[in-house]
């Protein structure tokens, strides 16, 4: 009998009826995802606790009248996004930043890509001149502009010096109407970053598409038109999007070429370079309307992914990817 149940046991190690053998890999696999979630989870903590815990609390902040200080805040609900859609100032300086980003975004990819393609050529000392056309991208913005309000200085600028020397007589260029053309001149100062990419993305162009289109006869200008900026337009699409997003944000360079007062506060900014976030600006901390100005950057939130996914949307029409071909053929 004892003989019987040591025989009908199972032996020593073996596995109850009814489960399978470990496969060789399983064990090595679930390590490797566990050092999957290991090596993200400071992304994904970060994310948590610097992207959503702060988009949730100004959403939560944007239906109180919260005034940055007073712990005597109430629930107002929806109040604050009523009155933002009859608050004229906002939406004035809403199409001016509309305004702004339509000339801005535009110029710069044009000026980026036509320094890039004149950098992409084998000159004499190429390599100073890249470094001199990319150097400004990497001077912080607040030195940027307190150097380009020097030189804007109606008085002691040197950009009114030149125009003296060739006759063409002083210009205010910190007052209106100037203070706009004088924004723009400051933020393409800036796009040597944008030029180091489309310098990238041209060098990546294979050489034989460019030499098979002079062979067949296409001149210069329509080789780059039809051969180069299709191979390169997944870059020029990314520096549009990143460019229309970083233009609506624009808020530090129209307050430090705004006028200030002896303790170096921003007294007045002209009307056309009051932008939206100029007006959040002020919203939150001169109003101290923490509530409403919450509410407005929720608004400027829901309008900038609008407009970004209406640029991807039309990109499906002038953007030429590789792995589309490769996968129709």
């Amino acid at each position: 009998m004892v003989v019987e149940k040591v025989r009908g046991a199972a032996p020593a190690g073996a596995l109850p009826a009814g489960r399978d053998a470990p496969r060789p890999g399983r064990r090595w696999s679930r390590y490797s995802g566990r050092t999957f979630y290991l090596f993200v989870s400071p992304w994904v903590l970060g994310f948590l606790l610097l992207t959503v815990v702060p988009l949730g609390y100004a959403f939560a902040m944007s239906l109180t009248n919260f005034d940055g200080s007073s712990s005597l805040w109430r629930w107002v609900g929806l109040s604050n996004y009523r009155e933002l859609l009859h608050d004229s100032a906002a939406w004035s300086s809403l199409a001016r930043t509309l305004v702004y980003t339509a000339i801005v975004v535009p110029l710069s990819v044009a000026v980026a890509l036509g320094l890039a393609v004149l950098l992409n050529r084998r000159l004499r000392a190429v390599g100073l001149f890249r470094t001199v056309f990319f150097l400004p991208s990497v001077v912080p913005v607040v030195a940027t502009a307190i150097m380009w309000k020097l030189v804007f200085n109606r008085d002691a600028g040197l950009l009114n010096a030149i125009l003296e020397r060739l006759g063409l007589g002083t210009v205010t260029w910190l007052v209106d109407p100037t203070a706009f053309y004088a924004l723009i001149i400051l933020t393409l100062w800036g796009l040597g970053g944008g030029m180091v990419i489309m310098l990238a993305a041209l060098q990546g162009v294979p050489v034989e598409l460019e030499e098979a289109a002079v062979v067949d006869g296409a001149s210069r200008w329509r080789v780059f038109w039809h051969v180069t900026v299709p191979m390169i337009s997944p870059v020029i699409f990314f520096q549009v999007v990143t460019g229309v997003i970083m233009s609506f944000q624009v808020l530090v360079q129209p307050l430090l070429l705004a006028e200030t007062n002896s303790i170096g506060a921003v007294t007045n900014v002209p009307p056309s370079t009051h932008l939206y976030m100029v007006q959040v600006y002020q919203e939150y901390f001169a109003n101290q309307r923490f509530g409403y100005g919450s509410a407005m950057l929720w608004v400027f939130f829901v309008i900038i992914l609008i407009i970004t996914l209406l640029v991807q949307r039309s990109s499906r029409f002038w953007v030429y990817y590789e792995v589309d071909r490769d996968q129709k053929d």
